[in-house]
């Protein structure tokens, strides 16, 4: 009989794991363990609170440690768990300095993911903004003076807390070593969010490795170095990306995956594990459209994820239907969108396609405040299943990538979606919506 559930991770995937199994089963002992002070927080939400927009960082705690203690959970916040040993059934817990050894029935490891910092010397003196103590640390940082700021890494993160910084009316290089910012949208389109970017009032320098962080004897940065060029820094932001929180899963036994995140199958369960469970950040997705695994660290997966984990181990039988990758974001005047797959992940998989891009208006061209949108979709020749979109333009244009996440979601075809009955008004969008010239446009081609 199963008498206790531990959780290791307070945050997304974790929390809905615990949050259900409570629900589920009320007499069961549930506990988790939280390495920092907060639980069931938005890390998505820290530029915009480093950026002066929300000026009350609790405001980003959807749910307290308190508060799930009023629903009979067990939060042991400060507590991080340095050990698993899955033959015994126990973890080792660090608390204070002082480590206890502690049982579990069942499992679930919500481990999230952790800043993948680049190799550089200096890069250990900056501290990742990913936890609400480290926005706090740099919004006081900002607060104490220094004009000029560098952001290392051109993707959401970056942009995000670029535009954060220029917001506080500060100069902001942002340094990318690829070739585009964006990686995750095509050439064309990603080129549409660097004249957002340097419109806004951010430097973006590209094919550009940082070699250096140069810092002074109190560790504060002083100026960041690259093959080409130096660049005066009072505060720099790292943004080169995450990689999945995996060293305590993997010490224990616990596989992983080609990505690199632990491997699970559809009912989160990892395999040869009977009772273990991961979700989040730190667990790996199938892909619908690529049709393999995948690492995407979103806050909607893990909390999805935590709650099918949570339900199985407390003797339900759900299933994780997977991911496509949708995604969205703003970037200064600009509000980016994708979904499925580019015409640069296709051909990574080898896969064949056709693609159409569109630029039309956001709302009717005579209205107030109709501005620039482009489409780009990706299609199956033969079949004419749509399998991935882009969208960028300006406010109004981010969210219609939820019809095309639905299209690709359910495989229709470009024919089919070009008839789809969207909605029509003035105020957003032209009598024929831009998904659906754009439809209409790639089914010309097929």
């Amino acid at each position: 009989m199963v008498t206790r559930l531990a959780i290791i991770g307070g945050d997304a995937g974790g929390m809905s794991a615990a949050s259900i199994a409570r629900r589920r089963a009320p007499e069961l002992e549930i506990v988790a363990y939280e390495r920092g002070p907060h639980t069931s927080y938005s890390a998505c939400g820290i530029p915009y609170y480093v950026g002066g927009l929300v000026e009350d960082a609790g405001r980003l705690i959807s749910r307290s440690a308190e508060e799930h203690r009023a629903n009979g959970i067990d939060v042991r916040t400060r507590c991080e768990v340095v050990a698993l040993d899955l033959a015994a059934r126990t973890l080792t817990v660090r608390d204070e300095g002082r480590e206890a050894t502690e049982p579990f029935d069942q499992l679930v490891v919500a481990t999230g993911a952790e800043a993948l910092m680049p190799e550089i010397p200096g890069a250990e003196a900056i501290e990742p903004a990913r936890t609400i103590e480290a926005g706090e640390r740099l919004r006081a940082a900002l607060q104490r003076g220094g004009m000029n700021a560098v952001v290392i890494g051109g993707g959401y993160i970056g942009l995000e807390m670029a535009e954060a910084l220029v917001s506080r009316g500060m100069d902001v290089t942002m340094i990318e070593a690829g070739l585009q910012i964006m990686s995750t949208l095509d050439p064309a389109m990603a080129a549409h969010v660097q004249d957002a970017a340097e419109r806004h009032g951010i430097r973006v320098v590209l094919e550009s490795p940082v070699e250096e962080i140069v810092t002074a004897a109190d560790g504060t940065p002083v100026e960041v170095r690259t093959p080409g060029a130096s660049y005066p820094a009072d505060h720099v932001v790292i943004g080169t990306g995450a990689r999945p929180a995996v060293s305590l899963a993997e010490a224990a036994g616990l596989p992983l995956g080609d990505s690199g995140a632990l491997r699970v199958d559809d009912h989160q369960r990892c395999p040869g594990h009977d009772g273990i469970y991961a979700a989040g950040d730190c667990a790996e997705s199938h892909h619908r459209v690529l049709d393999r695994q995948v690492n995407i660290q979103l806050g909607t997966h893990a909390n999805k994820q935590g709650r099918i984990a949570g339900t199985n181990a407390t003797g339900g039988d759900v299933r994780f239907p997977g991911v496509i990758g949708t995604a969205v974001s703003k970037i200064c005047h600009y509000e980016v969108g994708r979904t499925g797959i580019s015409e640069r992940e296709a051909a990574q998989a080898g896969i064949e396609i056709v693609h159409a891009t569109i630029e039309d208006r956001t709302r009717a061209g005579y209205y107030p405040g109709a501005g620039p949108i482009w489409v780009k979709l990706v299609a199956e020749p033969h079949s004419g299943r749509l399998l991935g979109g882009q969208i960028v333009g300006v406010e109004g244009a981010a969210k219609r990538i939820d019809v095309l996440a639905t299209a690709v979601w359910a495989s229709l075809a470009v024919d089919e979606l070009a008839l789809v009955d969207l909605s029509y008004a003035p105020p957003f969008s032209g009598v024929y919506d831009p998904l659906l010239i754009a439809a209409r446009a790639l089914a010309k081609q097929l």
